[in-house]
């Protein structure tokens, strides 16, 4: 099988962003108004927040779970993968501190090559996961997360020469805050050497007040995820007409400018429940996900990271389009049986 040991190498898919901690408990809607928190929203934390993360680590059943966006999504596509050990990298700043600590452990335990750089200003950043029903409003303090530092890290041989490795680049829109100096070298080097760059919408917030930094990177986007509300919110703040049609900001997304006119762009929009929306080609299609019994699902918190990992662990290995939305269905149905974004010992994906 001379093939496949060419597809698994070590290093092959590369993910950057905010390593957080996630610190998850079940709420009640009295404290989301408390704090003037969505049911399902993503949001940087604010002075307003800072007592929410004492209260949330006071609950009786508060769970800690690594997490960061774009870190779950390499978890879950090396554990869909399973071996070789470190076909993910990841790339992002914590602190010398506790927290940390667990990060490295986590990462450790799920066979990905993390290369943090560790700093001494800023204690490792966290999220405070708010959860009700199938809800999931995630509070993030980003903290040493925001530390990150292109000359400090990514710049250096020993980081640059892991990017170079990879084919498949992954970076959640979240990390446009913190180092979007950082994203643009990684997205041109994939764009100059015809390697798959992809970016997550990530959150509403982000195509809003982060705009700029966005669209400065979409030209080298070969694969933009994302989910309905962040799709309508993009689709609004680039001043598409079509705001309420899913396909059409699917279709319209695709053909915005692209510097590597080898690889289309594929758009891939996830609905919760709903069927996933993708561009193939000149088509737009509708992928339905998974059935799901409602009482089955646990929490929601990460079930978008998952089906990035799942799609992420098949396109490493060259699959379809196809294919990689079914291993994304696959991974998020799991994750949506789990508290955050956890998962059993292996997948049994068909």
């Amino acid at each position: 099988m001379h093939g496949v040991t060419l597809l698994y190498s070590e290093n092959a898919l590369f993910g950057m962003g905010n390593p957080l901690l996630d610190i998850s408990a079940v709420v009640d809607k009295d404290f989301l108004d408390k704090y003037g928190l969505k049911p399902n929203d993503q949001i940087l934390a604010e002075d307003k927040h800072k007592a929410m993360f004492d209260e949330i680590a006071k609950k009786s059943k508060v769970e800690y779970h690594a997490g960061g966006s774009t870190q779950n999504s390499v978890k879950i596509a090396q554990w869909m993968i399973q071996t070789p050990h470190k076909v993910a990298t990841f790339f992002g700043c914590i602190g010398t501190d506790h927290f940390g600590e667990i990060l490295k452990q986590k990462a450790e335990e799920a066979h990905v090559d993390a290369r943090y750089y560790q700093q001494t200003q800023e204690p490792t950043g966290t999220c405070a996961a708010c959860i009700t029903g199938d809800n999931r409003s995630l509070v993030a303090n980003l903290a040493a997360a925001n530390c990150y530092n292109k000359e400090k890290h990514l710049d250096l041989d020993g980081n640059w020469e892991l990017v170079e490795k990879a084919k498949v680049y992954y970076i959640a829109g979240f990390f446009l805050t913190v180092s979007p100096e950082s994203i643009l070298k990684v997205a041109k080097h994939a764009s100059e050497n015809n390697k798959i760059f992809s970016l997550n919408l990530s959150a509403p917030f982000i195509s809003q007040f982060f705009k700029e930094a966005m669209m400065k990177v979409m030209p080298y986007v070969d694969i933009l995820f994302g989910n309905e509300t962040e799709a309508a919110t993009f689709a609004k703040e680039q001043g598409f007409e079509e705001t309420d049609d899913i396909a059409e900001i699917a279709r319209r997304a695709q053909s915005l400018p692209k510097v590597n006119k080898k690889r289309q762009r594929v758009v891939v929009f996830t609905q919760g429940k709903d069927d996933t929306v993708a561009t193939i080609g000149e088509k737009v299609t509708m992928f339905s996900v998974l059935d799901i019994d409602q009482n089955d699902i646990v929490d929601t918190n990460g079930a978008g990271d998952a089906f990035v990992g799942g799609f992420l662990s098949e396109l490493v290995q060259e699959r379809p389009l196809e294919e990689c939305i079914r291993a994304g269905h696959y991974a998020a149905n799991v994750i949506i049986r789990r508290a955050g974004c956890t998962f059993p010992e292996k997948p049994d994906f068909p």
